[in-house]
């Protein structure tokens, strides 16, 4: 528990949809810059929160299917999925505390 988790077109259903848990899906690319500023801070916290919320990544060039039937022009997007459907939505890099609260909305 505790760990960021890789998510793909494969197993979204599964590990998003299908979780017991809100899920926070962050979409990101290797080439974006924000998104490595991101991705420390959700695996603090993915480490400090994992029994509430799980914290996955699904790489849109890799994953182009999911991104596309979310809408995902903009990355790093990051959505919280709730009972299998979206819930939240915010684009770009955000500090630790306001992604902390961004997830406890869905609590």
């Amino acid at each position: 528990m505790g760990a960021t988790k890789v998510v793909t077109d494969a197993t979204f259903a599964s590990d998003v949809l299908k979780s017991g848990k809100p899920v926070l899906v962050d979409f990101w690319a290797e080439w974006c810059v924000p998104c490595k500023k991101v991705d420390p801070l959700l695996a603090e916290i993915a480490n400090e929160m994992g029994d509430q919320v799980e914290i996955v990544k699904v790489n849109i060039e890799e994953n182009p299917e999911i991104a596309m039937k979310y809408g995902v022009m903009t990355v790093p997007t990051l959505t919280i999925f709730k009972d299998g459907e979206p819930f939240n939505s915010v684009t770009g890099a955000k500090p630790k505390s306001f992604l902390v609260n961004f997830i406890e909305t869905a609590l």
